[in-house]
């Protein structure tokens, strides 16, 4: 009696027959796994775009201190321009005041610290070398509430703020412009007719707009960089009044602080406290000259907007796996009518209606898992490239490329189910008759 062949036998002969099948058509068979490839490689490209997006949002948001509340203060509309100046001898006077952080102070309990800034635009000079650029007076934690840190030197001390001492610390970008091919420590550079000894060089960071917004708005001094120097040394240096004439247009502003840092001292406050602060701010202002931005909520509406974006990315490739897996069940479809001889031969010689349905799902699941894996390999190496061009931060996290297969698979094997069953459902006489 001859011995059945074993189920691996069967079904690597089932796998030769169905890669032979294929290369026998292998233009149509490439032409019909590129929706698989276009749908897996689109969606493991754009969700690794958009994770390294996401990523650096979030990264720049939390560079802001998830205990903080920042305040800050807000140019009035144009005609309340015109009726303060009316009134103040033509100097616009708005903004934070040291009032408001003496009020936030005394009232609100879970404070951890009150950090207030003074933000000055003004050109940074080194002999020849000219950077337009933030002037930051501010307190010597200000590093401490932001969550930077000084790469080279150190941040200016109390003593040196008591002292109103003539010290600076520049932005890492400010020191690469001024000092291209020199150390800038211990160097002077100049503000006005003022002189400042660099004694720090602040650490590279991400920029963000949030984080960087003062007096002209998020996208007016989006790409300034910032200069760092005691409060006092500000109030001393540029007076109440900050004058400003460029391009032939003159500005003059009162403003007493531009930027106030209020870290809280527990997170799960931090919202509450917001409230706090911003019904103290809306009583004791008579408009809405001021801004209260929480890092904490930014952060989480960051991370919603990434499910909404993944939530759209899926959506997107699984409309082109779709129209892969249409594609495949047409092919195959195809196939069961051109080989419809060939099927009654194989019933006619014992083959049972599974082996007939085994045959072209197996066809099927290889189309579709060789257009997974051409759709990885191009989705892995995409996003590398956008990375190198386009300096742009990308993620690739490991589960992507996984689900992206598992889902072309799964394609394969729900579109080749109807033309499998309906091979195997061939009556084998009439299959035998088919010319």
């Amino acid at each position: 009696m001859i011995p059945l062949p074993s189920f691996s036998s069967r079904f690597r002969r089932t796998v030769q027959l169905g890669i032979r099948s294929l290369w026998l058509h292998r233009l149509r068979s490439l032409l019909t796994v590129l929706g698989i490839v276009f749908g897996v490689c689109s969606v493991i490209a754009m969700l690794a775009i958009g994770e390294g997006a996401s990523y650096e949002a979030q990264q720049q948001i939390k560079n802001l201190g998830s205990q903080n509340i920042l305040l800050k203060s807000v140019k009035p509309a144009e005609e309340e321009k015109v009726s303060n100046r009316q009134q103040n001898n033509f100097a616009l006077e708005y903004g934070l005041k040291q009032d408001d952080i003496r009020r936030i102070r005394d009232t609100i309990p879970g404070i951890e610290l009150v950090v207030p800034a003074r933000v000055i635009r003004d050109y940074v000079w080194n002999i020849t070398h000219r950077v337009d650029a933030e002037i930051v007076g501010t307190l010597p934690n200000h590093p401490a509430t932001r969550n930077q840190s000084v790469a080279q030197g150190r941040f200016f001390n109390d003593l040196e703020m008591d002292a109103a001492s003539p010290v600076c610390v520049l932005g890492h970008d400010v020191a690469l412009k001024l000092f291209p091919a020199e150390e800038a420590l211990g160097r002077d550079v100049r503000v006005g007719l003022n002189y400042y000894r660099v004694i720090g060089i602040m650490e590279p960071r991400a920029r963000s707009a949030a984080s960087e917004a003062s007096i002209d708005g998020p996208a007016a001094n989006a790409a300034l960089g910032r200069l760092y120097i005691p409060l006092e040394t500000a109030r001393r240096r540029f007076g109440e009044i900050l004058s400003r004439r460029r391009g032939g247009t003159y500005e003059a502003e009162k403003v007493a602080l531009h930027e106030i840092t209020v870290r809280v001292s527990r997170p799960e406050t931090v919202i509450a406290i917001s409230e706090v602060v911003k019904d103290i701010l809306a009583r004791h202002h008579t408009r809405k000259d001021y801004e209260v931005v929480v890092p904490l909520e930014l952060l989480r509406r960051a991370e919603r907007t990434k499910q909404i974006f993944n939530l759209v990315l899926g959506s997107i490739a699984a409309i082109s796996l779709l129209v892969g897996g249409i594609g495949i069940m047409n092919i195959m479809l195809a196939n069961v009518t051109e080989r419809t001889r060939e099927i009654g031969i194989r019933r006619a010689l014992g083959a049972r209606r599974k082996d007939i349905i085994t045959q072209f799902l197996v066809e099927s699941v290889l189309l579709s898992g060789s257009g997974g894996l051409i759709g990885v390999a191009l989705g892995i190496a995409i996003p590398f490239a956008v990375s190198a061009l386009a300096h742009m931060k990308v993620i690739i996290t490991p589960w992507s490329p996984i689900a992206a297969f598992t889902l072309s698979a799964m394609v394969g094997i729900l579109f080749g189910i109807y033309p499998a069953r309906r091979a195997a459902a061939l009556d084998p006489v009439e299959a035998l008759r088919h010319e």
